[in-house]
């Protein structure tokens, strides 16, 4: 029997805290919608600034949360054809293969909660089918919610959008979730030097066991100076992922000529980074790499053979395992250190 209610962590208002309650399901599954049983749901720095109001007024509240996870296929709407009941599945916000769904309506009281068209703060979730990718039942599911954003947005960044190469120079600012997969993907890429820049010593530690060679503290006045002192004139590549705007001046001044900054974070909105005229004179390159370009029937395989090889390390990006009950401290821990992912744990 398919559940009606599930337990939720609801966006009620912004700057507060996220209200936890039981709530009612849809009745019934539209064309290209997928029930799933949510097993494990990574915390991004992206729900918190929903819940903090980056973006500006929301007009979607109540509404729910979380864009990374590892579900259980319970049961699939009309036209699905890309994951069937029982498929262990990868929960991502950008899309997949399949039909994007209408978004589901759920119940809460007299209240209607609405939802994106994936939601992973939930036990149950009616989730678009293009945003579900299939995996093998027997992958690590403690692991498995960071490939829905953290890891393949890191690695994504190395592999698609830089295309880092064997002994090119690497620079990563902010060493949260996504930057320590940033830093895993290019020692397994083979870059030569790869130099963490954080103000947090415990996350330089964290990235020179992920593959850092070096460490800089992001804040000291001369920490461009000093990336492009030790790599002898800037590196070939600086990738920004914390989103903050002197996270992406720094990024652009630690380059090399003919360097290229990548740009992760979700920076405010009236921010700007760009380049100088003397740096597109020394052919310095800027870009986005929206969740690091990955294409996930193509990239998951590979990012699963990494971990399962040894490669890819992602106990250690994960600090720590709580309940949905306890969501709002998960927050609290991201606020102080954000030194790694936090992982809501829903049980089996």
């Amino acid at each position: 029997m398919l559940p009606t209610t599930t337990l939720a962590a609801i966006l009620v208002e912004q700057r507060k805290p996220l209200v936890i309650a039981e709530i009612g399901l849809p009745d019934k599954l539209e064309a290209g919608q997928v029930l799933v049983k949510v097993l494990y749901s990574g915390i991004c720095g992206s729900q918190l600034g929903e819940i903090e109001g980056a973006k500006g007024e929301d007009k979607f509240l109540p509404h729910l949360l979380g864009h990374e996870g590892v579900a259980r296929v319970l049961a699939v709407g009309p036209g699905v054809r890309h994951v069937k009941d029982g498929d262990t599945v990868v929960m991502h916000w950008r899309k997949g293969r399949g039909i994007e769904a209408a978004t589901p309506k759920y119940t809460w009281g007299e209240r209607t909660v609405n939802a994106g068209w994936l939601t992973t703060f939930n036990q149950y979730a009616v989730v678009s089918e293009n945003r579900l990718t299939a995996i093998p039942s027997d992958s690590d599911l403690e692991v498995a919610p960071l490939y829905g954003c953290a890891v393949t947005t890191g690695a994504g960044t190395i592999f698609n959008a830089c295309k880092v190469t064997p002994g090119e120079t690497v620079a990563v600012v902010g060493c949260g979730g996504v930057g320590l997969a940033t830093i895993n993907a290019a020692k397994i890429a083979g870059a030569g030097r790869i130099i963490a820049a954080d103000p947090v010593p415990e996350k330089r530690a964290l990235a020179m066991k992920l593959g850092a060679t070096d460490t800089v503290d992001a804040l000291a006045n001369d920490a461009a100076a000093s990336i492009v002192e030790m790599t002898g004139g800037g590196v070939d590549h600086a990738i920004e992922a914390v989103g903050r705007p002197a996270s992406g001046e720094l990024a652009v001044k630690s380059l090399r000529r003919g360097g290229t900054a990548t740009i992760l974070g979700m920076m405010p909105l009236t921010h700007s980074v760009g380049l100088s005229a003397i740096d597109l004179l020394s052919g310095k390159k800027l870009q986005g790499a929206i969740m690091g370009m990955n294409r996930f029937p193509v990239d998951l395989p590979r990012l699963i053979k990494f971990y399962m090889n040894g490669q890819l390390d992602l106990d250690t990006i994960i600090a720590e395992r709580i309940p949905l009950t306890q969501v709002n401290e998960g927050f609290e821990t991201m606020k102080k250190a954000d030194a790694g992912r936090s992982v809501i744990v829903f049980g089996q």
